[in-house]
């Protein structure tokens, strides 16, 4: 089992309400002759979780951190000029605490951040820890 000490939340850096599947992304992942689709989970606009990756495979989804990570993508991000726009909200924001709140238990000396912490994007257009300050409590 691989040790596990950072969940990363991203953004599919896509326009509000643009209904995309966890299927799209890893086709996306597989054009660009990635073994799969870089990301362990995809939270959907409905707040269904799709699968990507098995969390005993190392992601493909923040350079440098993939190793001790689990990567997850929530659908969205941008608004309709394509502008980086907290887009979390309503069953994709309770399907995403309820996956945090399982995963900080799953691996209690993980600490969470957003892909933005790492790379020079605003992905995933907010700030993980205030968004989600309810959890690292």
């Amino acid at each position: 089992m691989r040790k596990i000490d950072k969940i990363i939340v991203h953004c599919s850096a896509t326009i509000e309400g643009a209904n995309i599947k966890t299927e799209t992304i890893r086709q996306w992942h597989l054009k660009k002759n990635w073994k799969d689709i870089g990301y362990h989970y995809v939270v959907e606009l409905d707040g269904s979780i799709g699968v990507g990756r098995l969390e005993s495979i190392i992601g493909a989804h923040s350079k440098g951190q993939n190793r001790s990570s689990i990567g997850i993508c929530y659908i969205g991000g941008l608004d309709s000029s394509r502008k980086p726009k907290d887009t979390l909200r309503g069953r994709q924001m309770g399907s995403m605490s309820n996956l945090l709140k399982d995963l900080m238990t799953r691996y209690p000396d993980a600490t969470l951040h957003g892909h933005n912490e790492f790379s020079n994007k605003a992905c995933p257009s907010f700030n993980v820890q205030d968004k989600f300050n309810h959890i690292l409590k």
